[in-house]
């Protein structure tokens, strides 16, 4: 009987969450591409895909681990172009923040919408 030997066995490897989290994170530093980070690192690009999705359900990996948030001044109101009477009626609605998020989805709150809040709010959607 004749064996052939066609190539090195790969052993399977156990990643552990730090390093998972460590190797996502590094896609983009330095301009790092999601192809350079796989091959660097000896897996496929649809590993670490699958590596950030599992992160992020776990709670671990935020989309906006490092967005700011910053105050905002809106200048004085103008007086209204409306009659007193058209900006009290019961139909007018009420003054919205519109936020879009990284993933393209639009979130509209309240301004006085607590910061705590809007914070939690902003992880729920990202990572649904």
């Amino acid at each position: 009987m004749r064996g052939d030997v066609l190539g090195l066995e790969r052993r399977r490897r156990r990643w552990d969450d730090e390093e998972k989290l460590a190797i996502v994170l590094s896609v983009g530093a330095d301009g790092a591409t999601v192809t350079q980070v796989a091959q660097s690192h000896e897996v496929t690009r649809q590993q670490i895909y699958a590596w950030r999705h599992e992160l992020k359900k776990k709670g671990l990996l935020f989309p906006t681990a490092d967005a700011l948030f910053l105050p905002i001044s809106a200048p004085e109101p103008m007086e209204p172009a409306l009659p007193e009477a058209a900006l009290a009626s019961p139909t007018a609605p009420d003054p919205q923040i519109e936020l879009v998020l990284a993933n393209g989805r639009c979130l509209r709150f309240a301004p006085d919408l607590e910061p705590a809040v809007l914070v939690r709010l902003i992880r729920v959607v990202e990572a649904a």
